[in-house]
């Protein structure tokens, strides 16, 4: 005769029937958090590949453009100012002309003189050596006055805070980026009135450009103004800023570029990075 199993029996069977599944529910539970750590662990990783190559593609082209824009500005003043100048000199010797002649001789060597000043403030605003010696406030605003004797656009620069050196790298980046906004804002806004805002702060800087032109839409940009909104945010991710552009049709376009001044900045050009000092 078969015995029946006893309820103590029963208890201890139904306890390690549920101690069992308990631990197996965990074992799967622990598996598959296990199983997401290393997948969110590995997509981590992959993000940061990314991102770092995308950083060392962008310094890359950021050294080849300073490496072209300093060779331009050589040849325009080693070669270009030299010829030109030669030129006028020997225009000035000229006497022998009756005076109608020698009127338009005048006019066309006061011409070369203006054509000579035009390409030192060129080869100027190319040259790495003096961007990085007169420093990014003394920079920007040399090139205000020039906008604004241009009578393209009536400009206008504010300094808040107390300005500080932010790096050599960093500050000729800027200043590229200063360069292609305004370009743009030059070549496709129709605007009369350019706002330029230089913000320190200790642990901040931002730069902004503001202008009164027709805007666009920034979802709809042609390749034109696309192509230099995205040179301004490739060279900000250069040096660990963020770029930020807002836009609407009639309403200009604003350009604000933050850079965190705690954060060292990335190796570029063969150099080592400039710290805030």
């Amino acid at each position: 005769m078969v015995k029946s199993p006893s309820t103590d029996e029963l208890y201890v069977v139904l306890f390690s029937a549920t101690a069992f599944f308990v631990f197996l529910v965990g074992f799967i539970v622990y598996f598959i958090v296990l199983y997401q750590k290393r997948q969110i662990k590995n997509k981590l990783e992959r993000d940061a590949l990314e991102a770092n190559f995308r950083q060392e593609f962008l310094k890359s082209r950021l050294e080849i453009q300073e490496e072209t824009f300093a060779y331009v500005s050589r040849e325009l003043h080693d070669n270009i100012n030299q010829v030109l100048s030669f030129v006028k000199l020997n225009m000035a010797m000229i006497s022998t002309a009756d005076a109608g002649q020698q009127t338009k001789i005048n006019e066309n060597r006061d011409l070369i003189a203006q054509v000579i000043t035009d390409l030192r403030d060129l080869s100027k605003s190319l040259s790495f050596e003096h961007i990085t010696k007169q420093g990014l406030v003394k920079t920007i605003e040399n090139e205000v006055k020039k906008l604004n004797k241009s009578g393209l656009i009536n400009a206008e620069l504010i300094v808040s805070g107390e300005s500080i050196p932010l790096g050599e790298q960093r500050e000729l980046v800027l200043f590229r980026i200063f360069q292609e906004a305004v370009n743009n804002t030059i070549k496709h806004s129709g605007a009369a009135q350019l706002k330029i805002s230089l913000y320190y702060i200790p642990e901040m800087f931002n730069l902004t450009l503001e202008d009164d032109g027709d805007g666009f839409s920034v979802n709809s940009l042609d390749h034109s103004k696309g192509s230099g909104l995205t040179n301004i945010e490739n060279r900000a991710t250069a040096i660990g800023a963020s770029a930020e552009i807002n836009s609407s049709p009639g309403a200009g376009c604003h350009v604000k570029v933050t850079l965190n001044l705690l954060q060292q900045i990335p190796y570029i050009n063969g150099t080592h990075p400039d710290r805030v000092s």
